[in-house]
This record gives C-alpha cells, structure tokens and sequence, in this order.
C-alpha cells in the first residue's frame, strides 16, 4: 500500500492540512486542492488512486466535480466527505461511482478504513483486468487472411456444442489457443480449463496424471464439469490411449461430465481408432503460418506491442524490409517462433526501428546477436552454448552492459561472467 497517491480537496485548509499529516505518516504520497476546480486540474496531470472529495466547496462543489472526474473516465476511487451529510447525497454520491461516503468531524480510524478499503478494491479491479486482457490476448486468433477467417468460424461452431474436438497442426501453430477459446466462448467458460502436456510426459507419468495415483485425484477428475486438453495427445502410450477410450466411452450416469478436447498433428495416425472416433466428432485444422503469410505483420505488430508493455519497454517499429523479410520465411516454429523472433529483436536490438539487417541470418539478417535457437544442432552441448550466448546477451541488453547487475540476474559471479562471455564470443 506505501507509496500509492491520495488527492485531498476540501476548502478548509485546516482538513487539508491535518489529512495530508495523517496520510503521510501511513506512508502515502499525498497532494491537496482546495477546490473541484484544482481538483480536476491536479488530476488531469498527475495519477492518484484515491481522491477524498468534500461535497461543499466553492464554485463547482464535490458532486459536480465528482460527476466530471467520471465523466473523464479517471480510474481514481473517490471517497466523498462532508459535514453537512444527508442520506440523500451519499445515496446520490453512490450512484455517481463514489466509493463510499464519511462525515465531518472526520474519525481517523474509519478514514483510514474507508480510504484502505478503497485501494484494496482498485488494486483487484486493476489486477482482474489485467487477467482479463491476458485471457483475451491467449484466446485471440490473429489475421485477417482466409485461413484465419475460416479457423475463427470453425471455432465459433465448435465453441456452441459439448461435443469433443480434435485440434489438428502443426506444434507451434496456436493448437492451445484454438482450445482455450472454444472453453472461452463455451458454455463450460465458468468451469476448469485443464491440461496435460503429453508429449512431455512419460507413460507412467501421463497415466498418473490421467486417472491418479497414491490417493490423488487424476486430471480427468479435476476437469468434472469442465474441459480436459490433452496437448499432443499422439505421445500417449498405445494401452494407455485404449483405457481413456474406455473410460469416456461410457453411457449413462457413470459416464464422466467432461468435454475432451486434444492436440494432434496435421495427419494424427498414431491415434487408437477407437480413442480417434470418439475425438473426432468435430476436427479443427489449425494452418501452418506459411500457408498464411499475409497475417505475419499484423501478428508480428501485436506482439511487439503486448511484449513491449510486457517488459516496460518502448515499443519498435518494424521497418518495411523487415516485415518483408517475416513474410518470405517458412516459420517451422510458426506463431511461436514468430512471437520469439519479435521477443528477440525488442530486447536486442539497439534502435528504435528493427530493419532487415537485425533479424536472424536465415531471414536475411546480418550474423549476430540474434541466434537461430530453431535450427538442428550436431550436438546437445552445441545447442546449450547457443542458447547460453543468446540468454546472456539478452539479459546483458535488458541490463544496458550493466557487468554487475547481470552477474546477479544470472547467479554467478562477476568474473565468471567476463569469462563465460569471452568463451561464447560476446563483446
């Protein structure tokens, strides 16, 4: 809570002065206005998360400026104070969008109540929005091409059965994102979400996490009333694939209340028949982002912007050769080497403007900092030095060449450093 503005506007400066004593010794920032005027002037330069507003004042008076404070659509939480208080105007001022409503002679104790109670109600508004954005930007599928348009329509149908679905594509072509969005928009959007990584998994950990083990409850039990995602569901052992067949081809009553949903790759023949007749019900086919190049800038241009406010940074702008470039290459990875590559060239780039030469070699870039992290490596340990030389130029890059600073992000010590990056060739 330190640390969070208040904005005091009463006309008496003895109220002004007091509130701004006790707030600051709760380890507030507090500034003061002695009128709605000052008010919605200090609050058209300056963020404040709460404003204790006094009804009475001279020329506009507190529910007015109340009224223009939200009609200016600051998010601040505003407490009305007054001495003169009526039902009438707390019911008046609540109805406005005040937080909540105190009376002259103020007691400190339920000030300070009120005023925390507010923030605490700010703070989870701000965080549910956040999650709510976040929600939306996982579940959006992006482009405007045929192939996006067609997959958003086949989303949209599945997304208004129960009926299970088989996500077909390529890994790294936005097979989760298909399945977090026919939960979203489904009308099990109120219920779980959860899923199994299976081509992560070992048979006998798959099948733990499948049905339980050792008096815990197995993911198919979590998901009652929900979705279950099984991404990858091909890795799945043979016998393993045949019991979860089994048990969601069942009738009646004992039949499990879930919505399956799973991942496959674009020609999923290493699915059980029976486990495949009864996913395939509704197939989706998710397109490579080769066979859709034409929503490349308009992806890569999101991405820059979301992992932009991600890290606090100043958004790049990608420069025509550039996207040029993105458009031309194959993307093995598809969106998910897409949103990497951008990730890369925010962080490691030097300028505002990424051009044609600052991407990886292979899309026509000069060798350099950017590494290929996709390409096939003769060896594992050639394949964690290039990832080593990429992470320690990418934290050095956030860190501005700070040698100390990136000793300590990285946990190891200053002269360790300086020779881990002779060793990897970084300058």
């Amino acid at each position: 809570m330190q640390g969070e503005n208040i904005l005091v506007v009463d006309d008496e400066p003895g109220v002004r002065d007091a509130l701004e004593d006790i707030l600051q010794d709760e380890g507030f920032t507090v500034a003061t206005a002695g009128s709605g005027e000052e008010g919605l002037q200090a609050l058209q330069v300056n963020r404040f998360d709460a404003v204790l507003l006094d009804v009475w004042l001279p020329g506009i008076d507190g529910l007015e400026t109340l009224i223009q404070i939200r009609q200016r659509n600051v998010d601040s939480e505003v407490i009305m104070i007054s001495g003169h208080g009526t039902i009438e105007t707390a019911v008046r001022a609540t109805k406005l969008g005040a937080f909540d409503f105190v009376e002259k002679p103020l007691s400190l104790d339920r000030t300070l109540l009120v005023l925390r109670n507010a923030l605490r109600q700010r703070r989870l508004e701000r965080r549910n929005r956040r999650l709510l954005e976040q929600l939306t930007r996982d579940t959006e599928i992006l482009g405007s091409s045929a192939a996006a348009e067609r997959l958003r329509s086949e989303v949209a149908a599945a997304a208004s059965s129960d009926a299970p679905v088989l996500i077909c594509g390529e890994r790294g072509s936005g097979r989760e994102t298909v399945a977090r969005r026919i939960h979203g928009a489904g009308k099990r959007s109120g219920d779980a979400f959860v899923d199994i990584p299976c081509g992560a998994l070992s048979p006998g950990a798959a099948e733990d996490a499948l049905f339980g083990a050792d008096g815990e409850r197995g993911r198919l039990q979590l998901a009652e009333g929900g979705i279950l995602f099984l991404d990858d569901i091909e890795a799945l052992s043979e016998s393993l694939q045949g019991r979860l067949a089994a048990t969601l081809d069942v009738r009646g009553e004992a039949a499990p209340n879930v919505r399956l949903l799973a991942s496959a790759g674009r020609d999923p023949h290493g699915l059980d028949p029976a486990l495949r007749q009864l996913l395939e019900v509704v197939r989706i086919d998710v397109p490579p982002l080769r066979e859709r190049r034409e929503d490349v800038p308009l992806m890569a241009g999101r991405f820059m912007r979301d992992l932009s406010r991600e890290y606090g940074r100043g958004e790049k702008r990608l420069a025509p050769e550039a996207l040029t470039a993105l458009q031309a290459h194959d993307w093995p990875g598809n969106v998910r080497e897409l949103r990497n590559l951008v990730e890369r060239v925010l962080l490691l780039t030097a300028g505002d403007t990424v051009g044609a030469g600052d991407l990886p070699k292979e899309l026509g870039g000069a060798p350099g900092p950017a590494e290929d992290l996709y390409r096939e490596f003769a060896t594992l340990a050639e394949g964690l030095e290039t990832f080593e030389r990429y992470y320690v130029r990418r934290v050095l890059t956030e860190e501005r060449s700070d040698l100390p600073a990136t000793a300590q992000r990285l946990g190891i010590s200053e002269p360790k450093l300086r020779t881990r990056m002779t060793t990897l060739g970084i300058a």
